[in-house]
């Protein structure tokens, strides 16, 4: 559980530094003064500091620090993961820099390895020093973020200065060129994105809370004992692979595509009808994909999410309330993936002042959904924090869609449409959730391996119906998923 905790102090500090300057600095990436654009990022290096000295303090000092004899080195373990978070922040200007362009393979090859460097040091370090404790999850937390770092480096160094930088008119010529400039007589930095970064971060304030609230209320009010957190974070961490895999991905790719595309604070009529078209066309099939993918998830999460817990834990999982908490997580990845789309075509289009706005918006969501995350996990326990954050998503849902509605009603496009599935796809969906639902009633978990293939088999046969179903009815998505996403989108990221 300690490292649970260390897990969401190096999540806030990035967080908090970071994101902010990754809304304003991807927003019409292709018409920037990068010089000044990248003096901005590298104010995020300080920020890290200072959230990681300030919230260092508060997890040694004002929350209560486990027993020494039973989890040693959690002091060294608070400092380890404040400092990779400060080295993972080093890599801001590479990083925006990839994302503007495009470079989607770099990012997922620096992630990758990463992760499976972390994985690697792990695993070696709990079988041959099992007694070094926390050691072992702050030193894999430093590779983590040194790897990461390092990889955007060396290819940077590797790209700058080469033909196909040459070719493809990259702004950026020599690697000196990433550190901070100052140029005579002229600002530091552009205060116009100055300005809008003020704004993300006031909100980038609110929207840590809505999403890390759960973690923030059992960190600080032990609403559950340890032994519900530990469970409620191992389906929380099965639960989210999706959303970190697919939908975050979507989320920042699309962010900048939609800020490229569309000029920010612009009405529909004052942009250029064919940017608008584009928009339109891709927001809609984006919002078809994302809603199929989590009512997908949301159908079958519900018959196998028991299954699923007693393959990877065994009957101290699957027999507890970690089914349960599962299938409401599975709801859940529905409001997910909705509110990654809507909310990254309305982060891209906003001015500032209405972002100021939004802030409001979000100042009530926040202080309603801490007190609703409150009271529903005393009233039904840790699937309550699951029940909170769906309504979290659904209110935000509800802005993005009437941004959005208000944004195009002006013109001939609907992109709404994109959250109407065929009725003949919702009718498999009800016919295999029903199903597979009586299939868990009879086969699973108890009969043995035969009855859960027998399980997994109808199960199966339900997925292959609906897939097909979604071929035959979902032609335009079929179409953009081929054309956009797995040709010219990952061409671009060559």
């Amino acid at each position: 559980l300690a490292s649970l905790r260390l897990t969401l102090l190096y999540s806030t500090v990035v967080f908090l530094a970071r994101e902010a300057f990754r809304r304003a600095c991807l927003s019409g990436s292709a018409k920037r003064n990068w010089t000044k654009t990248i003096n901005l990022l590298w104010l995020t290096v300080p920020l890290g500091v200072f959230w990681s000295i300030f919230l260092g303090l508060v997890w040694l000092h004002l929350l209560e620090v486990p027993d020494p004899s039973v989890v040693p080195h959690y002091q060294a373990g608070v400092v380890a993961f404040g400092l990779s978070a400060i080295i993972e922040l080093l890599g801001e200007p590479l990083w925006v820099l990839a994302q503007a362009h495009l470079f989607v393979r770099l990012k997922v090859i620096a992630e990758s390895l990463s992760v499976v460097s972390k994985c690697i040091l792990t695993v070696i370090l709990v079988v041959l020093y099992p007694q070094w404790g926390l050691y072992i999850f702050s030193l894999a937390q430093l590779l983590y973020a040194s790897v990461l770092v390092m990889c955007y480096v060396i290819y940077f160094v590797m790209f700058l200065g080469s033909p196909e930088a040459t070719k493809k008119s990259f702004p950026i010529a020599r690697m000196k060129a990433l550190l901070p400039n100052l140029v005579e007589d002229e600002a530091f930095v552009n205060w116009k994105e100055a300005w809008l970064t003020w704004s993300f971060f006031k909100q980038s304030f609110l929207k840590q809370i809505l999403t890390e609230g759960e973690r923030y209320v059992m960190t600080f009010l032990n609403v559950l004992n340890f032994g519900d957190q530990g469970v409620y974070d191992i389906v929380n961490n099965l639960g989210s692979l999706v959303a970190r895999f697919v939908f975050l991905p979507i989320e920042e790719s699309f962010y900048v595509f939609f800020a490229k595309v569309l000029e920010r604070g612009k009405n529909v009529k004052d942009q250029r009808q064919d940017d608008v078209a584009l928009a339109a066309n891709v927001l809609e099939s984006l919002l078809k994909l994302v809603l199929l993918i989590g009512v997908t998830i949301t159908v079958f999460g519900y018959a196998y999410s028991q299954l699923a817990l007693d393959i990877y834990g065994g009957s101290m999982l699957s027999s507890g309330t970690g089914p349960d908490l599962l299938r409401c997580y599975s709801l859940y990845v529905l409001f997910l993936a909705i509110n990654g789309v809507t909310e990254c075509f309305t982060f891209a289009l906003m001015c500032k002042e209405e972002v100021d706005r939004y802030n409001f918006v979000m100042l009530a969501l926040s202080f309603t959904f801490l007190c609703i995350s409150y009271f529903l996990t005393h009233w039904h326990g840790s699937i309550g924090f699951i029940l909170a954050n769906c309504f979290n998503m659904g209110i935000r849902i509800a802005h993005s869609i009437h941004y959005i509605y208000d944004y195009f009603k002006e013109s001939t496009y609907r992109p709404l449409t994109g959250l109407l599935p065929s009725p003949f796809l919702v009718l498999i969906y009800i016919i295999s959730g029903v199903i597979t639902g009586f299939s868990e009633v009879y086969f699973c978990c108890d009969g043995g391996w035969v009855a859960r293939l027998v399980h997994i088999s109808i199960g199966a046969l339900c997925f292959a119906a609906t897939i097909a179903t979604m071929f035959c009815t979902e032609t335009k998505l079929i179409h953009f998923v081929r054309s956009q996403l797995l040709s010219r989108y990952m061409k671009k990221g060559t």
